[in-house]
């Protein structure tokens, strides 16, 4: 609603993204090669996240969605692309920020800068995510690494070069 999206198919998205999250990742892996989905090692070592392109191809197939836009966000909601369409970066900022998750140190910043500036709000999930990732010593989707690059140049061809916003229009 806050960025103008149509709510039927953003709530569609919604209900949709998760839909192959049910298969143990053994199973997911069995499925995405019967369906002929490429799986890369960053995702046979982080099973967890062929459930986003997975669920892409059952929303198509078992659901009947057939939205381009709403198939790109389900199969981008775990790792991001770049040049996300607004679909995609609602999808992927709002499974963030649902009201499940707890973990996360800036939740409650993310949720307010989710309906202040999308794009910030992406950018800080990814630069979150990865630097979570990192300490940990967890494998990290060389997706999320590419999606996180795009949008920090976006950033700061937008900024100026700079890394600061530039200040708000008056």
């Amino acid at each position: 609603m806050r960025y103008g999206y149509p709510l039927d198919t953003a709530e569609l998205a919604g209900l949709a993204h998760d839909c192959a999250k049910c298969y143990s990742t053994q199973e997911m892996a069995q499925r995405c090669e019967k369906h002929g989905i490429p799986v890369t090692e960053a995702e046979r070592q982080a099973p967890e996240v062929l459930h986003a392109k997975l669920g892409a191809v059952l929303a198509r197939e078992r659901y009947g969605i057939q939205d381009p836009d709403i198939l790109s966000a389900i199969a981008c909601h775990t790792t991001g692309k770049p040049d996300m369409g607004l679909l995609d970066k609602i999808l992927f900022t709002a499974d963030y920020i649902e009201a499940r998750r707890d973990k996360a140190d800036n939740l409650a910043q993310m949720r307010r800068l989710a309906f202040v500036d999308l794009d910030e709000a992406v950018y800080q999930i990814l630069k979150g995510t990865l630097q979570y990732l990192e300490s940990r010593g967890g494998c990290i989707d060389p997706a999320t690494r590419e999606t996180f690059a795009w949008y920090c140049r976006r950033r700061a061809q937008n900024t100026g070069g700079n890394g600061q916003n530039p200040p708000a229009e008056t």
